[in-house]
């Protein structure tokens, strides 16, 4: 029975629904089904699973159904609740309380079940916050970075989904306008409101109640523009999401609005078009791909990564690096030889020096794209990259291929060579034997802490977003 899907609670308590609808004791019924009432007990208290036998002599003696009492509906709302109780006190996050559990009687009002079972849902509810720990979200991210990878980082749902909309907005060609992501919000029955007070927590806010996507005034610094933001808020609802179950979900929900809004800015048709003549012209690159739809640097790049593999047949890949080193965003389906922890998670990780990623921080000429062949363990790869700042720091966006790739890209020419053995921690993660003898315990470096470490997230629905910002921000506004 149990293997077969049917909770052994459930159908205990259906059976002595019926019992009591026939006005049988347990004994009464028992013998009429051929088992002691105390056998019979245990059946309906959910401790032991009755034989399919057993089952069509107590449906026959009830006057019911076999399917009617194995049903997975509770046959009553007092039934409903002690079910729901019965599961909450078995699961795993109850049990590692050391507390025993409550044994409900029938003097136990509906009052107090309703009471017990809110305390279980929010042991739950925080139970599930506390499992986004920085080493969930690494496991998260690695698991989503790894699948898109099986799949070229393509989704092609997602682009039919956003040449849709586009068309039906009336976009033809050319960069892509606030008045047609208006006009799209319009169709989809929202009205998109400029406000100085969103709530630091969100980029967008959406009253879905009032139809109303609230966006900052401005671009947010680093290359957010509103027309993003506008189009993630809007994908949330053209592609049915719900709040996130787990810190999983919620990077795959933010991966997936983040790829409409790059559809929409660069429309797939539009898009392959460029890039294979610029293939056939041997004159790939980001600055261009950049310029002809008006996005960030960034944006091309990552843009790159959805359809250069697909479509012509390039294996890449696309770093965002911090002034530090550190990894802040990345696709590779080329073998780059990457850092990455015990977790398989490469955000966070530093790049080795040697990488242009790293190495253009040092140029002088920060306005244009530097080139550079990058020989290592995994073979020889050229790269391109450009460097940019935000409120965060500066940092070097990199898109680059296998060695037999660049014939296809502008910067092929550069003379400019690197030699990286990296993980080997020798090539640049260890000083020299001269350096290490020469300072090893005379130097007592003071490190930099993070305030963040001490700070945990706001609690919500989403992870990183403070609820009670967000409510109070709509209760200001909805009345407007």
């Amino acid at each position: 029975m149990a293997s077969s899907g049917i909770h052994l609670t459930t159908l205990g308590h259906r059976i002595r629904h019926h019992r009591q609808e026939s006005g049988f004791t347990l004994d009464e019924l028992g013998a009429l089904v051929g088992v002691a009432g105390s056998q019979l007990s245990l059946i309906e208290n959910g401790k032991r699973e009755p034989k399919l036998s057993l089952l069509q002599a107590i449906a026959q003696a009830t006057g019911t159904q076999v399917t009617d009492l194995i049903s997975g509906e509770p046959p009553n709302r007092r039934a409903a609740l002690e079910i729901e109780l019965d599961r909450a006190q078995e699961s795993p996050v109850f049990r590692q309380l050391g507390i025993a559990p409550i044994r409900v009687t029938k003097g136990t009002s509906d009052e107090t079940i309703e009471s017990v079972l809110g305390l279980h849902r929010e042991l739950q509810r925080r139970e599930r916050e506390a499992i986004a720990t920085p080493e969930e979200a690494r496991r998260g991210n690695t698991e989503l970075r790894l699948r898109m990878r099986a799949q070229n980082n393509y989704l092609p749902d997602i682009e039919k989904l956003a040449e849709k909309h586009l068309k039906a907005a009336g976009h033809v060609q050319g960069a892509l306008t606030h008045r047609t992501v208006s006009i799209m919000a319009e169709k989809l029955g929202f009205e998109l409101i400029y406000v100085n007070d969103l709530p630091h927590s969100t980029r967008s806010v959406t009253d879905l109640e009032n139809g109303r996507i609230y966006l900052p005034p401005a671009s947010i610094p680093g290359g957010h523009g509103l027309r993003s933001m506008a189009l993630q808020a809007m994908a949330h609802r053209l592609l049915g999401h719900t709040p996130p179950t787990d810190y999983a979900d919620f990077l795959q929900q933010r991966l997936e609005i983040n790829y409409f809004a790059a559809c929409c800015l660069m429309p797939e048709t539009a898009s392959v078009a460029f890039l294979q003549q610029a293939k056939k012209d041997r004159n790939l690159a980001v600055e261009d791909f950049r310029d002809a739809f008006g996005v960030t640097h960034e944006a091309a790049g990552m843009r790159m990564t959805n359809l250069v593999t697909q479509h012509l047949g390039i294996p890449l890949h696309f770093l965002r690096v911090d002034a530090t080193g550190a990894i802040t965003r990345v696709y590779e389906n080329d073998d780059l030889p990457l850092p990455m922890d015990v977790t398989g998670a490469v955000e966070g990780q530093r790049v080795c020096r040697k990488f242009q990623a790293r190495a253009a921080f040092t140029q002088q000429n920060r306005t244009t794209e530097h080139h550079q062949y990058t020989d290592t363990p995994s073979g020889t790869f050229w790269c391109s990259t450009q460097t940019g700042s935000s409120s965060d720091g500066e940092f070097s966006i990199t898109v680059g291929v296998p060695f037999d790739d660049a014939r296809w890209w502008r910067g092929r020419e550069t003379s400019d060579r690197a030699v990286s053995t990296c993980p080997d921690e020798a090539c640049c993660r260890r000083p020299s034997n001269d350096l290490a003898e020469r300072w090893n315990g005379k130097a007592w470096p003071s490190a930099r802490v993070h305030t963040h470490m001490f700070s945990p997230l706001p609690r919500g629905a989403f992870p990183g977003v403070d609820d009670n910002e967000v409510y109070n921000f709509l209760g200001r506004h909805a009345d407007e």
